[in-house]
């Protein structure tokens, strides 16, 4: 069968592209023929361009050139990170030969398929403009091609309020519609959609041995504390120096961007390097939802630290399956420092796999 999925495939988050590379690597182990749609607005491209002014207060004549100057060093440093992202995806992600820059592309030239997939990941969340676009809920598939959502994610409690028409009626575009976060289907229905599944991330549709088979390189012999950090978080510092003190741990950092109090810098590091560094940790302190979902996978002690955004009903939701919500904090307790039974979480968390590979089998034969 011929699947086209689309997701934010190319963000240069770790997260966004192993979970497109899980969806296109599952569905393909069992028998169909994926792309991934080479979907790329303008919104979704700003990274790492060089000659960008990221805040308007110095976009004026003469001021902008000294900022542009002052940055240049900076900018030049961080494509080292940008081309471990750009290996990946060319050597693991199977995209669709034209690129599309809008979702009115899209409608003009669809790429062809059976079904058509949209999801995982963040793709509904309205407080980015992904959520607010149509390309995200296959706006542009044919009538009759079979439309699918696959573990898409609200991110929030609720949508925008000035979304929620636009929402309801691109929510109707699907024919089979499932969710990641179990807590998002009062969320679903309430927007016209009481049909709704909760399924697992793509992540968890690959083995820990199918992941080790890309990501096989062990970087470390020491033990060591492993950070993933989206927002520059003083409560992250805070948890991660007094776990470390009190197991004796290394402090290594592998967010997109470095933190002054760590042992080892891996900020460049590519999505393949995130899996390698998570299953070969001894503890994991992040404020992600992939940071937690590979910590599951590999069997590791961690802790969520809440965000200030106020996108965290994606963990609250991934830990309360596995009645482990204990482990998203605001702050350090002691009760962090015991580990993690995985004789109770493994079980309810391969339930959820089955039940999830289950329902893509159903969907894509009936």
């Amino acid at each position: 069968m011929q699947i086209k999925t689309i997701t934010c495939h190319d963000v240069y988050n770790h997260g966004a592209s192993l979970q497109a590379y899980a969806l296109q690597t599952y569905l393909a182990s069992v028998g169909h023929h994926v792309e991934i749609i080479n979907y790329k607005p303008e919104y979704l491209c700003g990274d790492y361009q060089l000659w960008s002014v990221d805040n308007p207060i110095y976009d004026k004549p003469i001021v902008k050139q000294l900022y542009l100057f002052a940055m240049l060093p900076k900018r030049l440093w961080s494509l080292k990170r940008k081309r471990a992202f750009d290996d990946f995806t060319i050597n693991y992600l199977k995209l669709t030969p034209k690129i599309y820059h809008s979702c009115d592309e899209l409608n003009d030239n669809p790429p062809q398929a059976d079904v058509y997939i949209a999801g995982s990941d963040q793709i509904w969340n309205t407080l980015f403009q992904n959520g607010r676009d149509a390309a995200f809920y296959l706006d542009f598939a044919p009538k009759t091609a079979k439309r699918i959502s696959y573990a898409a994610s609200f991110a929030t409690e609720d949508v925008a309020e000035d979304c929620k028409q636009f929402v309801c009626k691109m929510l109707q575009n699907f024919d089979v519609i499932s969710i990641r976060e179990r807590c998002s289907l009062p969320l679903l229905a309430s927007l016209g959609r009481e049909d709704g599944v909760a399924v697992c991330d793509p992540v968890f549709l690959l083995s820990k041995e199918q992941w080790n088979e890309v990501a096989s390189h062990t970087h470390e012999k020491e033990r060591y504390l492993l950070v993933y950090d989206t927002e520059h978080s003083a409560k992250i510092q805070e948890i991660a120096q007094q776990i470390a003190k009190e197991k004796n741990l290394k402090i290594y950092n592998i967010s997109g961007f470095r933190l002054g109090y760590v042992d080892k810098d891996m900020w460049a590091s590519s999505p393949l390097d995130f899996v390698q560094l998570i299953r070969d940790a001894d503890y994991v302190v992040s404020n992600s939802f992939h940071a937690t979902a590979f910590s599951l996978i590999y069997e590791r002690d961690f802790c969520v630290v809440n965000r200030s955004e106020g996108i965290n009903e994606r963990m609250k939701s991934l830990l309360m399956s596995y009645n482990i919500v204990g482990r998203l904090v605001t702050s350090y307790s002691a009760s962090l420092l015991n580990p993690i039974d995985y004789r109770v979480v493994n079980p309810l968390l391969q339930k959820d796999i089955n039940d999830s590979k289950e329902f893509l089998k159903k969907v894509l034969m009936s």
